[in-house]
């Protein structure tokens, strides 16, 4: 189907084709699932919190739990505010969660339902919380409604009486549990005492047991996003899904933070670590760590050198990508994310600029099949992103590397991490073998050999 693309390029102002995002509701349902005992709830249609879980259950072969608000025609024409009510009763009656964490959907946003209101007009028990964010699907993406679900919960919990604790507030950005759990690691090493939210590894990478559990035993307590106050500082790490909750929490309990690029790649896991670490310095394990990826970052560097490659996906995963594909010594063409924004625009371009690289294309609230249109136009030796990216590899015969948000068609890639020194060596590790079984494939007989 994707060979019927056509070559010539027309310009698009309204319309996408193949989106390189998905919509605010599904950042907030995950943004939920990092808190521990949560409910996160979609006010809108069954059928919108259907697709929402089904998304994310795909990528983490996990269930995603969530409830709705059930909307009918009814509740379309005159509110939903009945369905909410007694939704949230249900809710707390059958499955018992601590906290109930809402989001709109386009159909509650449309009719302008206020679901502040709503909320201080229920009679929720004592020791029950509910909080809430507006994600309408038509503005922003999943990192925006990622970011907005943050800011909700800040703004109903974080405490600005908290007492003073020593500790470090981490966002780790819209990522993997795996990722989680390697930024985790990373900070135990350094004896850096933490608070991480949200967190989503022990929830969506749970183990298997004998007995299902709705509420697995990880994610950010309740207590610790109230303790957020008590903070001496914040680290968000990505601009664009923790930069707004990061500047909420400085602005409601004066914790002041710093935004640092997503830890992916050496340069961008050295500012994580020399951040977080201060004045206390780096143990040598990580310095070891950091070394064997400079050491295999050389060795490969002759199948990296020059090569080109497109780059798409979720706004800090792409600047990632790219910051590391230059330090491998390749050239990215094409680098595009789907949600809105010129502050990508001139981080990625600011990247390229060090690299002097000055002929790639970098676009926001780009879409795939434009990225497929520039490919036919000029070709590329790899795709470095999503599973929607396999149509364009398999029509263009250009070997795929996934990584990033949706990886719908792999396994065991949300436990796998591609943040830190360790991540990168995994991602090195991936693109090397991308480009080499590629070179395997088309060879001439008397090149094929077994050492390379």
């Amino acid at each position: 189907m994707l060979e019927l693309t056509p070559k010539t390029i027309t310009e698009r102002s309204a319309l996408r084709v193949n989106p390189c995002k998905s919509c605010q509701p599904v950042g907030a349902l995950y943004a939920a699932l990092g808190v521990r005992r949560c409910m996160p709830h979609s006010h809108g249609s069954q059928g919108c919190v259907s697709y929402h879980r089904t998304f994310l259950t795909r990528h983490f072969k996990e269930p995603a739990i969530a409830a709705s608000s059930s909307f009918t025609e009814g509740a379309s024409v005159f509110g939903g505010g009945a369905n909410l009510r007694a939704a949230v009763k249900n809710i707390f009656d059958i499955y018992d969660p601590d906290i109930i964490a809402v989001h709109t959907t386009c159909l509650s946003e449309t009719i302008g339902d206020d679901l502040n209101a709503y909320i201080l007009d229920m009679d929720i028990p004592d020791d029950k919380i509910v909080v809430h964010a507006n994600t309408p699907s038509y503005v922003g993406s999943h990192i925006t409604g990622y970011a907005g679900m943050l800011s909700g919960f800040i703004r109903y919990l974080a405490d600005r009486r908290a007492s003073p604790n020593g500790k470090t507030a981490v966002f780790p950005g819209f990522v993997n549990p795996g990722d989680i759990r390697e930024i985790k690691r990373i900070l135990h090493l350094l004896g850096l005492p933490v608070i991480v939210f949200p967190d989503q590894s022990g929830v969506m990478d749970a183990p298997m047991s004998n007995t299902y559990r709705m509420y697995p035993e990880g994610g950010t307590s309740i207590d610790d996003i109230r303790s957020l106050g008590g903070c001496g500082r914040a680290l968000a790490l990505g601009n664009f899904a923790c930069g707004q909750p990061a500047g909420d929490l400085e602005e409601k309990c004066k914790v002041a933070y710093k935004c640092l690029p997503l830890p992916i790649g050496m340069e961008a896991t050295d500012s994580f670590v020399t951040e977080a670490a201060g004045s206390g310095g780096v143990p040598q394990e990580l310095e070891d760590e950091r070394g064997r990826l400079l050491d295999l970052m050389l060795d490969a560097n002759p199948y990296f050198y020059n090569k080109t490659l497109a780059i798409f996906g979720d706004p800090d995963t792409v600047v990632g990508l790219t910051a590391f594909s230059l330090e491998l010594g390749m050239r990215p063409r094409y680098i595009i994310t789907g949600t809105p924004g010129d502050a990508f625009v001139r981080q990625t371009e600011a990247l390229l600029d060090k690299y002097d690289v000055t002929d790639a294309v970098v676009k926001a609230a780009a879409d795939l099949f434009e990225l497929h249109q520039w490919i036919k136009n000029g070709p590329v030796d790899l795709l470095l992103g999503t599973s929607y990216g396999k149509q364009i590899a398999k029509a263009e015969d250009i070997p795929l590397v996934r990584a990033g948000f949706p990886v719908l068609d792999r396994y065991g890639h949300s436990y796998m991490p591609i943040v830190g020194y360790q991540g990168a060596m995994r991602l090195a590790e991936m693109m090397a073998n991308a480009l080499m079984d590629r070179y395997d494939r088309d060879c001439a007989d008397e090149d094929m050999d077994i050492v390379m």
